[in-house]
């Protein structure tokens, strides 16, 4: 079925934009012209999205949630992007230079990529969007990136207020030449640049925008295969369309997306059975129901669900108490319950998706921490005879706190129903809430147990276990090892990390220590149970950074 896009016609212009005059703030004196807007009228094939997400912003700096990336990505391309077999290609980026010592990048960009108003993309764009990405005044969750991970220079004593933003680490060496200075080698540097935090951004729109910015249509500026027609915050239902002035339009088959608000797995197979749909996430009864389908995929989504113990709580600084939950689970029947593919998950670092220099996964499909992290229901009552004898109290009312979501709901409840029923006196109370409302009160430490999930932004076990360091913001249950976090230090900016062997085994000794202290327990790593129409090809899936990637699809 052909759908097609109508919009008021806009003729795409070429006009002359004089620059600002060189100074000190580095700001090239040459005039750069502006470039063809987007056409507003597109014909052509759409592809219909099932979405029940919620997508907490659409700003590349501020973005947190998979469903954003998934949107940002579409919408705005880096230096790099991700290839569809999963590798890193070049985007904006034209030609890398890396010095011999790993610690200067320079990046010569493209000169035929404009903004949606028409502006260039210019070097300036990254200065601008990687200082506002550190600046604390952004309040960016993933500003971590730039300085524990990417190890941008000057970027940790930014964000921690020391110095000022525009002592970042990067300058525009003029228009279209990017320089970036590290304070260690990161090997896996390439792999961040397709990340959300590390794209431009428009500084003459954003802060003309302010607060309004990546609202709407008319306040978001995109550079990528497609720009955003039809948005609102909190809706579910929204419009993008093919980039027309795209550098790399030809490859961009279909003329839009358009997303879909489903409230359920029900509803979701009701709209794709009527046609309404293209590509729909099932849970649940109808995953059950459509394995058979010819049109159904397992896809590995990458991330890991988790129960997070709130540390501070008086009954969780107790270990006995969080081994015997941990062991009273049985993680393979919630995979079952779940049946969308989901796998049970008996580490902190999921399986299949990061390697080392000689192939073997980080985490490998025997369980490595049994006497924490199986289903031992003798060993369960042992411990939990032990942290009731040391707390001096025989019954336990705890709040689990879940996210109002399918799956997350099943897995909720089997946790609830197999702790009860093998530990008496033990009361989980779940409490449901929107996932936007889950976050915030796990990152503000307002909880006591809670459900909560990560995929991997890059593929590396940092991604997963930088989380658990002192003071990180996705560390929500105050998790605090000052050997893990010197290991982890070691690793990321330490003489270990020009070493990938011995890199390797020591981010193996930090994970054992997090499995050991029941930091965390991992319940079960997620594949989407998805319909896709047979005559829609070429969405590329992953299961690192950006899941969905539709630059090459076609209907």
């Amino acid at each position: 079925m052909k759908n097609f896009i109508n919009f008021t016609a806009l003729i795409g212009l070429s006009v002359m934009l004089v620059a600002c005059g060189s100074g000190k703030d580095g700001k090239s004196s040459r005039r750069i012209e502006k470039g063809p807007l987007p056409e507003q009228n597109v014909s052509g094939s759409v592809l219909n999205i099932a979405f029940d997400s919620t997508i907490d912003t659409l700003d590349q700096q501020k973005a947190v949630y998979a469903s954003a990336f998934e949107i940002i990505g579409s919408l705005i391309d880096g230096l790099m992007q991700m290839g569809d077999d999963g590798s890193v290609k070049k985007a904006i980026c034209e030609e890398e230079i890396v010095s011999p010592d790993g610690l200067s990048y320079t990046f010569k960009l493209r000169k035929d990529v404009f903004w949606s108003n028409g502006d260039p993309v210019t070097a300036h764009d990254f200065v601008y969007g990687w200082q506002r990405a550190v600046d604390p005044a952004t309040e960016s969750e993933y500003a971590f990136l730039m300085s524990d991970i990417a190890q941008v220079k000057n970027a940790g004593a930014i964000m921690a207020g020391q110095m000022e933003p525009n002592q970042l680490g990067v300058r525009a060496v003029d228009d279209y030449t990017f320089e970036v200075q590290l304070t260690v080698p990161v090997s896996f540097f390439d792999q961040l640049l397709y990340f959300c935090t590390f794209y431009p951004a428009n500084q003459k729109f954003i802060e003309k925008m302010g607060e309004s910015y990546a609202t709407s249509p008319d306040t978001y500026l995109s550079n990528g295969a497609f720009i955003l027609t039809d948005y609102k915050p909190n809706s579910k239902n929204f419009k993008l369309m093919k980039n027309t002035a795209y550098y790399d339009a030809n490859s961009v088959k279909i003329a839009g997306l358009n997303y879909v608000s489903v409230q359920n797995g029900e509803d979701a197979l009701r709209k794709y059975q009527s046609g309404q749909l293209d590509l729909v996430e099932l849970d649940g009864e109808q995953v059950k129901t459509q394995k058979s389908n010819p049109d159904f995929k397992s896809i590995d989504s990458g991330f890991l669900y988790y129960v997070a113990f709130n540390l501070d709580n008086p009954i969780f600084k107790n270990i006995n108490l969080r081994k015997a939950i941990s062991l009273a689970v049985d993680r393979e029947s919630i995979a079952e319950e779940i049946a969308d593919g989901s796998i049970a998950a008996y580490a902190c670092v999921p399986k299949g998706y990061t390697f080392s220099s000689t192939g073997s996964d980080f985490t490998p499909g025997s369980i490595e921490f049994p006497d924490v992290c199986s289903y031992n229901p003798s060993a369960a009552k042992k411990y939990y005879a032990a942290a009731q004898s040391e707390l001096s109290r025989k019954t336990f009312e705890i709040e689990f706190l879940v996210a109002d979501l399918d799956a997350q709901r099943i897995a909720a409840r089997s946790i609830k129903r197999q702790v009860e029923a093998l530990l008496p006196g033990i009361h989980i109370n779940i409490k449901l809430v929107p996932k936007s409302e889950r976050r915030k009160a796990m990152v503000a430490h307002k909880f006591e147990m809670g459900l909560t999930n990560w995929g991997p932004d890059y593929a590396d076990p940092m991604t997963y276990l930088a989380m658990w360091v002192t003071g990180n913001d996705n560390n929500h249950g105050n998790y605090a090892n000052p050997k893990y976090n010197a290991l982890i230090s070691n690793c990321t900016d330490g003489d270990l990390c020009t070493k990938p062997d011995e890199r390797w085994l020591a981010l193996k000794k930090a994970e054992t220590m997090v499995m050991e202290d029941v930091a965390v327990m991992p319940v079960y790593q997620q594949c989407n149970a998805d319909l896709i129409k047979p005559n829609v090809k070429g969405i590329a899936f992953h299961a690192v950074a950006i899941n969905r990637i539709y630059k090459h699809a076609t209907k």
